[in-house]
């Protein structure tokens, strides 16, 4: 026999997920759109926008960051 149990009102907050990874770092260059590759550091992208530069003398890149989020439930009980 499965347990039920149903939630008459909740309220959920969302936050920063810190179970897993931390933010990933990205970079692409803007002339030729070539890609340090997703790293859990800020210093190798960084590292690669001034390597490119040097080989290519492209000078743009766009810097992307993505974080976790996870949503909480705080049930409420019904009065």
């Amino acid at each position: 026999m499965a347990v039920k149990s149903v939630l008459k009102m909740a309220d959920w907050s969302l936050g920063v997920d810190l179970s897993g990874s931390g933010p990933i770092f990205e970079a692409e260059c803007t002339t030729c759109a070539e890609s340090s590759g997703a790293k859990d550091g800020t210093s190798s992208p960084e590292e690669w926008c001034l390597q490119h530069a040097g080989r290519t003398g492209h000078t743009g890149y766009r810097g992307m960051i993505t974080s976790f989020f996870r949503a909480t439930c705080h049930a409420k009980s019904a009065s």
